[in-house]
């Protein structure tokens, strides 16, 4: 069986999850030597709605609050209202739980829905969509009303933002000289361009050790992320996103990454609902446990590295971009004023302009590969997935920083120096749209899709 269609059994998602079955015709990824990139599952209680008795297991579905304080479960509500969707809600007649490597290292529970054509029909309470213009205005809402800064995934995008910003800074320093000569002022490009380029060079840094960091410390057991609630028996099930619910190293406030939250789930419910509130215990306490305790790993081991890691492409996408970032660091410290201006054109080329074309290549490598990672195949483009647009504009940017570093040494060539200037310009930008949906995507943690329609 090709390795892309099925999981190592120490490396299979939710594989303590008692009350999730994976659906192995759906497990797939990119490539056949590489590690699966999704998975669909199953949960029992969902697979027979009409079975067992009241569930109510997270009395504390997420809200826009930023602490995880513990809440008084409100009253049960009548059969009418229990069974009634909310404005934000809707009704489904079936309900899939989809697992992606990339959404299980940025915290990210999906749910694929199929909206009911009839009451009749309707078995589930879902959210709806969270693909429309009004899922959207809220993400955009929460990114400037939400500052997680325990959350390495949130850090990440914030911190290749704030680079992308000083690159955009960058680009008009060395760009706009070329477009409006009475523009430039004074050692514009040494020292506006070359300190800026040092800046952003550091900060995309910084960013790359954060991703892997991130990559590295995965929850490898996987997280269902969502609460079960029936109110009543015989009532349709209702699914809330529910933080409690969570294992991801993201909601932690008391570490960076590595171990989730835990314990809160013990006391969720009371005795009417004692049943589902065993049944969430259940499923996080297996989770926590396949991840055999460990709550944070430098790099991985020498057996994990040749076993998984190097299988699996959204870690080799990070270390992609870890030596990028790590070569075009070289150039934005030559490019530093009083350095810069004191080298021999051969070698600027050797140590300012060559670490652009490498990192640059590096970048092209890290963003084609975080693209591929979210496709369920090599050459069908995944455009409803946000980790595919990350991906293509920080591809797109790579493309610019490249042909920035390969025209550069071109210094009798205005043509070449003016798109050389221009590359990095729009290379910049190219990376702060990629930043920006990151940024969105790591606020966006329990994302609904509909089924044939959002996939």
């Amino acid at each position: 069986m090709p390795r892309n269609q099925g999981f190592l059994p120490s490396h299979e998602p939710l594989r303590a999850n008692p009350h999730l079955t994976i659906r192995d015709e759906l497990t797939t990824g990119p490539f056949s030597f590489l590690n699966p990139t999704r998975a669909h599952y199953t949960h029992s209680s969902l697979s027979s709605p009409l079975a067992g008795h009241a569930l109510n297991p997270d009395p504390t579905p997420e809200t826009p609050s930023a602490n995880n304080a513990d809440h008084t479960p409100s009253p049960a509500p009548d059969a009418e209202k229990a069974n009634t969707p909310t404005s934000d809600e809707q009704l489904s007649s079936d309900v899939e739980f989809k697992w992606r490597s990339r959404d299980n290292r940025k915290g990210r529970h999906a749910l694929v829905v199929t909206p009911a054509k009839d009451d009749r029909a309707a078995k589930y309470i879902t959210p709806r969509s969270t693909h429309t213009l009004r899922a959207a205005a809220h993400g955009v809402w929460k990114m400037g009303t939400r500052f997680p800064y325990w959350d390495v995934s949130w850090l990440v995008a914030t911190v290749f933002t704030l680079g992308s910003v000083v690159w955009c800074i960058n680009g008009s320093f060395v760009w706009l000289p070329a477009v409006a000569p009475s523009s430039e002022f004074p050692t514009e490009i040494l020292q506006g361009g070359g300190i800026t380029a040092f800046v952003g060079a550091t900060v995309f840094e910084l960013g790359s050790v954060l991703l892997m960091f991130e990559a590295v410390n995965e929850n490898r057991a996987g997280c269902f992320g969502w609460a079960l609630e029936r109110a009543l028996e015989g009532g349709r099930m209702r699914l809330r996103p529910s933080r409690d619910a969570c294992c991801h190293h993201h909601t932690n406030r008391k570490n960076f990454v590595g171990k989730g939250v835990g314990g809160k789930a013990d006391a969720a419910g009371s005795s009417a609902s004692s049943e589902a509130s065993a049944n969430v215990h259940t499923d996080k306490t297996a989770q926590e446990d396949a991840q055999g305790g460990r709550t944070w790993q430098w790099f991985p081991s020498g057996h994990e590295l040749t076993t998984h890691y190097l299988r699996d492409i959204g870690f080799l996408a990070c270390l992609a971009q870890m030596f990028g970032a790590s070569v075009f660091w070289i150039s934005g410290f030559t490019a530093l004023p009083g350095i810069n201006n004191k080298m021999s054109q051969g070698l600027l080329d050797g140590i300012y302009w060559t670490p652009q074309v490498v990192g640059g290549m590096g970048f092209v490598v890290s963003g084609t590969l975080f693209m591929l990672e979210t496709q369920k195949r090599w050459y069908v483009p995944a455009l409803s997935v946000l980790g595919w647009h990350i991906g293509f504009w920080n591809l797109i940017g790579a493309i610019g920083f490249t042909l920035s570093g390969a025209l550069g040494p071109d210094y009798l060539n205005s043509g070449a120096q003016y798109e050389a200037g221009l590359a990095t310009f729009w290379g910049s930008w190219a990376f702060l749209i990629g930043s920006l949906i990151q940024w969105y995507e790591c606020l966006d943690t329990h994302p609904v899709e509909e089924k044939g329609k959002d996939e």
